[in-house]
């Protein structure tokens, strides 16, 4: 399942199903992902993301519906889980006037515990804007207490983070915005390898509620199972109570963070 090109007509996809040999009878109940602006925000991958929550799901015993939404779609409802991708700066000003516009109901989401994970362009509009190298500025939607200025040097490579929560997460960065957290607000963790948010303080992304932020692609989530198993968790414990994890095979994540961990910055 690919995103349609840049500039293509595009229906709301609400409810896409899946093929037959991927789709087992649920028999713990149905998660809805709800991937934010997948046609302008889903660089370096970061359509993955969404596509290893499914699978995982699957593994797991749930039945995972996804959803799409793009500038000018109806916004879904009963969204169980967000998650939401980078983009060149030209993307972010595609999308930041219907992002605005869905900023009390992303908001509320956020507020009520909602889990979502949010990579690169969309960590800085979450924040409280995001200040271009050339002077103008991108307002966000505040969520986060975090702002982002443009500059000449861009931060790209491969990163290792330490993060309490998850262990050591992999993952890529390629970014020229740099970001720095307000005091009501964590850091995902340090970086042992890389740069992170910005070039000064060693940290890496950032936690508030059930939200996970972090500048890494790759895309992220199918190299670190830990992350992606916080998310289903959380989702599928707001929604039914409690979460009866099955058994996913990550043999294929382990061979993955075997030889992240062996490349080079």
């Amino acid at each position: 399942m690919t995103p349609p090109p840049p500039g293509t007509p595009h229906e709301p996809t609400f409810g896409h199903e899946l093929p037959p040999e991927e789709s087992p009878a649920p028999s713990k109940g149905s998660i809805r992902i709800l991937q934010l602006y997948p046609r302008d925000m889903n660089i370096y991958g970061d359509w993955g993301n969404a596509l290893v929550l499914a699978q995982r799901l699957r593994w797991h015993g749930y039945a995972p519906e996804l959803l799409e939404y793009n500038v000018g779609d109806a916004f879904p409802a009963d969204v169980d889980l967000i998650v939401g991708g980078g983009g060149q700066d030209s993307g972010q000003l595609v999308i930041k006037d219907d992002l605005l516009s869905r900023a009390s109901t992303l908001t509320e989401l956020a507020e009520d515990g909602t889990p979502m994970l949010v990579i690169c362009g969309l960590y800085q509009l979450f924040g409280k804007f995001f200040k271009t190298r050339l002077g103008s500025v991108i307002p966000g939607i505040g969520i986060l207490d975090v702002e982002t200025h443009g500059t000449e040097e861009r931060l790209i490579g491969n990163v290792s983070v330490s993060s309490p929560e998850f262990g050591t997460i992999l993952g890529y960065e390629n970014h020229s915005g740099q970001t720095t957290l307000g005091p009501g607000i964590a850091p995902l963790g340090t970086t042992a390898k890389g740069t992170g948010n910005n070039s000064s303080d060693g940290q890496e992304g950032a936690r508030y509620r059930n939200i996970v932020a972090s500048y890494l692609h790759g895309s992220l989530l199918p190299k670190n199972p830990d992350l992606s198993d916080f998310l289903i968790r959380t989702a599928v414990e707001r929604k039914y109570g409690t979460f009866s994890p099955g058994q996913p095979d990550d043999s294929y994540a382990v061979l993955a963070r075997e030889h992240a961990a062996r490349r080079p910055r």
